[in-house]
Formats: C-alpha cells, sequence, structure tokens
C-alpha cells in the first residue's frame, strides 16, 4: 500500500512539474504584452487570449475614416471646382478676369492682322509711285485704291487747286504740310484703336485678382470662427479659391503687357512708314510748283 501511494504521489508531482513548466510558454506564445504569473496559468490559460484581440477592434475603426474622409477632400481642389465653390463675389471677379484675358487675345489677333495689312499696302504704293515726276502721274500709278498714301496725293492736289493763282509757294506748301499732319494724326488715332484696352487690362488685372483674394481670405477667417477649429483642412478650400483669382489677375495681366509693347514697337513703324508717305506727297508737290513757275518764267521771256 505504501508503494501504492509513493508511486501515485509522485506521478501527481511529475504531473505538476509538466504543467507549470508547459504553461509560461503557451501564456507567452498567446499573450506577449503580459506576463502572468505561474501560479495562475494553469487556473486562466483561457481568458488571457481574447484581451489583445479587442485593442485592434477600437482602434482601427477610429484610424481608417480620417484618412478616408481627408483623401478625397483634397483630390477635388482643382480649378474648376474651387470655381464652382467661390464665393459669389470672388466668382464675378474671375468671370471678369477670363473675360478680360479672351479681349487680349483677340485685340492680339485684330491687329496684328490689321497693322500687317496696312503695312503691306503702303509700302507697295510708295514703291509705285517711286518713278513718279508730278501727282498726276503718282494717282494714276495708284489707280482708285483707298490708302493713307492716296488720301496725301488728294490734299496736296486740292490745296494747290485751291491756291491757284498765288505766287508764294511757301504758303501753299506750309498749308499742305498742315493738312498732312491732321492726315497722320487721324490715322495715328486709327491705328491705335485697342491698344488702350490693353493698357487697362495690364495695369488693373493684378488689383482686380488681389481683390478677389482679400474677399476670399476674409470668408475663410470668418468660417474659421464658425468652426471654432483651426485645423488646415477646414480653411485650405477658401485660401485656395482666394489665391485663384490672383493667378487668373496674373494670367491675364502679363500677356497684355508683353503684347501692348509689341504693338507699341508695330505701331511706331508704321506710322513712321505714314511719314515717309507724307513727305513723298510733299516732294511731288514741291516738283509740281517749281514747274508751274518755270513755264510761267519761260512764257514771261518770250
Amino acid at each position: 500500500m505504501k508503494i501504492m501511494s509513493f508511486q501515485a504521489s509522485l506521478a501527481a508531482a511529475l504531473m505538476l512539474a509538466a504543467a507549470w513548466l508547459v504553461s509560461p510558454v503557451s501564456a507567452q506564445t498567446q499573450t506577449p504584452p503580459a506576463a502572468p504569473a505561474p501560479a495562475q496559468a494553469t487556473a486562466q490559460p483561457a481568458t488571457a487570449s481574447p484581451a489583445p484581440a479587442a485593442a485592434p477592434a477600437v482602434v482601427a475603426p477610429v484610424a481608417k475614416p480620417d484618412a478616408a474622409a481627408i483623401a478625397p477632400a483634397m483630390k477635388e481642389l482643382s480649378p474648376w471646382v474651387m470655381f464652382m465653390s467661390a464665393d459669389v463675389i470672388v466668382k464675378a471677379v474671375m468671370i471678369g478676369l477670363a473675360f478680360a484675358s479672351l479681349m487680349t487675345w483677340t485685340v492680339l489677333i485684330a491687329k496684328s492682322i490689321e497693322l500687317s495689312v496696312a503695312s503691306g499696302k503702303l509700302r507697295s504704293a510708295l514703291k509705285k509711285i517711286s518713278e513718279a515726276r508730278s501727282l498726276a502721274e503718282a494717282q494714276m500709278a495708284l489707280g482708285a485704291k483707298q490708302g493713307i498714301l492716296p488720301s496725301f496725293l488728294a490734299a496736296a492736289l486740292r490745296e494747290a487747286r485751291m491756291s491757284a493763282g498765288l505766287s508764294s509757294d511757301a504758303g501753299i506748301k506750309e498749308r499742305a504740310v498742315s493738312s498732312f499732319s491732321e492726315i497722320v494724326r487721324a490715322e495715328a488715332r486709327r491705328i491705335r484703336v485697342g491698344m488702350g484696352v490693353l493698357a487697362t487690362i495690364g495695369s488693373t488685372s493684378p488689383f482686380v485678382g488681389l481683390f478677389g483674394t482679400v474677399w476670399g481670405i476674409m470668408n475663410s477667417f470668418i468660417g474659421i470662427s464658425k468652426s471654432q477649429t483651426t485645423n488646415l483642412a477646414v480653411v485650405a478650400p477658401g485660401i485656395a479659391e482666394a489665391l485663384l483669382a490672383t493667378a487668373i489677375g496674373l494670367v491675364a495681366a502679363i500677356p497684355a503687357v508683353i503684347i501692348y509693347n509689341h504693338f507699341s514697337r508695330m505701331t511706331k513703324s508704321y506710322l513712321e512708314l505714314v511719314s515717309r508717305a507724307s513727305g513723298a506727297a510733299g516732294r511731288l508737290l514741291s516738283r509740281d510748283l517749281d514747274r508751274s513757275h518755270g513755264s510761267a518764267h519761260s512764257r514771261a521771256a518770250e
């Protein structure tokens, strides 16, 4: 009996020792953060494992919605979306600046064609009368064409006809030069039509865009005060809309200034051609006057 009781007690001791050695390993594999005592490892192996699984279930839903909410908002910050979501005043500023930019490019196309055609016609007319000896021959060479040079020739002939019988050549030339000056001024006003629009757009568009920016930023600060938050995601769309107005203002102003300077040079070159035409008409008038006086002197000598 003693032997049997000893064997039973020895078996129980071995079983307890094996359970004590195995339980820490199983507890470490199931619950890494916790380190339970050896005495409680055999009694609570099943309750230690659910605790770590509950923590990710609470944290994961909180982090994912924030990323999902921020990502679409950043994708929607395109120029068109910013324009559609802008304030009414900022929209009006953007539309006005876009219309001003359209006018700039329209003036560029129209004035380029006008100056090219006018300069080509005037150069061709000057070549045609380069060998003419009188106003009548010059008019015959040009025919019935309309232009700045035929206007000079018509003014010179009109002055010579109205001054018939007068012996002062200086007075005739002076009056003809006065008529030529009026024609030159009228042509300069005509050829500069549209350049005032370019000057206005180039000088005022940046300030108009700045007004839209100030208005948009003011609305953004008002939104901050209403939402009672300083989160950048709240104010970023409004500030982006405001800066878009300044960008459109610069897009309208910079080409307008460049195109205005370009047309200033082209207009100056064209007016130099007009001055050449005026001088050519004046020389033809002077030759006609000298011929008329020369024939008068020859008749008097006879």
